[in-house]
């Protein structure tokens, strides 16, 4: 990697933070059609403290004392050795291939809700590969693009939402008889709801696989995700809030409905600029989580963990071989129905996240005297203590996805069959030659 290469500044590493955990309010209306308003507003206000503050915590120490490229891949191999270093890597590629079909799938629902001629047939699955396409390309020229546009995407994105806030809590001032829809909707499961509100909170250690590429990673990284994760609470509830109180029925909220709520209270314009920046959205957080996951296998072929080819990059820095090989994967995904592609998402990224809590404990033990620019403050029973909540969310969604079924069998065991794909798989790769030391610099260019 050329040292010419321009790294990602706080802004745009932000920005890209929002895009790997939210992308905006999009994704939320089955938890409203779920739930009903007032049960997902609590969902989307609690929900932050015991699954996104204390991860934002746990990145925030472990991304500052060891900020290298690969991420949390490199803190679960530091801590535990290169076997789980290699079954964190798995369980977080294995997710990705499910994760990342969401986002063209959202692509398409939205689009369709004013165009359904244009997503008709295989003319929906061509646009989701387009996506992918011009996701693939823009990460080709480097993160510091890929970040930087991010922030014109993520400002663009959020105006007609900030546009249908307003409107809506305009119309509540204005007819007071018509609000606090509080009745629960006809077809109600808090158990998907809790589901899908966790998906839509999860993703915080995406950011991490870039340190390599972010400028002053001990110090932006913390801050990064501290104001990220209080941004995405805010994006979530204050749309929701509005049109609960503007009187929507929450009957009406299934994928997509947020063109509908925009029609209802400002119009077609309105309408057409929330399915405009959907796809701007999609296509965002579909291209910062390309640039996430796309570092994994180069990090681990420079270990050895994995054949020397992944570790080719272009000009700009980037592993084009890891994106080209993650892009084909994600393509053949496409297909699996939304709430399938959330429980399976769940259990493996859930699998992960598990183990880098105990890396987080295991290197206070191991290394207490490593230097830590962000430290989790309270001490060892602290670092403990912050992984609770998320552990029992996590064994939660194991629990429920047995109701989803994936391939003819319960979304569980198609889960745990992949996981158990890790070990068979380490055996093949733990040979493979190193190229470099750890230090997130590749050794060879193409």
């Amino acid at each position: 990697m050329q040292k010419s290469v321009r790294k990602l500044r706080l802004l745009p590493l932000l920005a890209g933070a929002y895009y790997m955990v939210s992308g905006g309010p999009y994704g939320l209306e089955d938890i409203i059609g779920m739930a009903g308003y007032g049960r997902a507003l609590l969902l989307l206000m609690l929900l932050p403290f015991v699954w996104s503050l204390p991860t934002a915590l746990m990145i925030g120490e472990l991304a500052s004392a060891i900020p290298l490229e690969g991420g949390f891949y490199a803190w679960v191999r530091r801590a535990l050795g290169p076997f789980w270093g290699f079954q964190e890597a798995w369980l977080s590629l294995a997710a990705s291939v499910f994760d990342m079909a969401i986002y063209p799938t959202i692509f398409t629902e939205y689009l369709g809700r004013v165009a359904p001629f244009m997503t008709a047939g295989h003319r929906g699955t061509m646009l989701q590969l387009l996506v992918i396409l011009l996701a693939v390309l823009w990460n080709l020229r480097g993160a510091a693009a890929v970040g930087e546009g991010s922030v014109w995407m993520m400002i663009v994105s959020l105006s007609p939402f900030a546009i249908l806030v307003l409107i809506a809590l305009g119309y509540a001032v204005r007819h007071p008889a018509v609000h606090a829809y509080a009745g629960l909707p006809v077809q109600h499961t808090i158990a998907g709801a809790l589901l899908v509100a966790m998906w839509n909170y999860m993703g915080w250690d995406n950011a991490t696989t870039i340190a390599a590429e972010v400028e002053e990673p001990q110090r932006n990284y913390p801050r990064a995700m501290i104001r990220a994760a209080v941004m995405v609470m805010f994006v979530y509830c204050l749309p929701l809030l509005a049109v609960w109180l503007g009187g929507l029925s929450p009957d009406r909220f299934t994928t997509g409905a947020w063109v509908d709520a925009a029609k209802v209270f400002g119009g077609p314009l309105l309408a057409v600029s929330i399915v405009f920046v959907g796809s701007i959205d999609g296509l965002g957080t579909f291209t910062a989580l390309t640039m996430s996951y796309t570092r994994l296998p180069f990090a681990m072929a420079m270990d050895g963990l994995l054949p020397k080819v992944f570790t080719r990059v272009n000009r700009a820095g980037v592993p084009w071989v890891c994106i080209v090989a993650c892009a084909t994967a994600w393509a053949l995904a496409l297909g699996l129905t939304f709430e399938r592609l959330i429980s399976i998402d769940l259990v493996l990224y859930g699998a992960s996240l598990l183990l880098e809590y105990v890396a987080l404990v295991v290197l206070r033990l191991r290394e207490p005297e490593m230097r830590r620019p962000f430290r989790i403050p309270g001490g060892l029973g602290m670092a403990i203590a912050v992984g609770i909540g998320p552990a029992v969310l996590i064994f939660f969604a194991l629990w429920a996805s047995r109701e989803e079924r994936a391939y003819g069998m319960s979304a569980m065991l198609f889960s745990l069959l992949i996981a158990a794909v890790g070990p068979v798989l380490y055996l093949f790769c733990r040979n493979c030659s190193p190229v470099a030391t750890r230090d997130g610099v590749a050794a060879d260019e193409s």
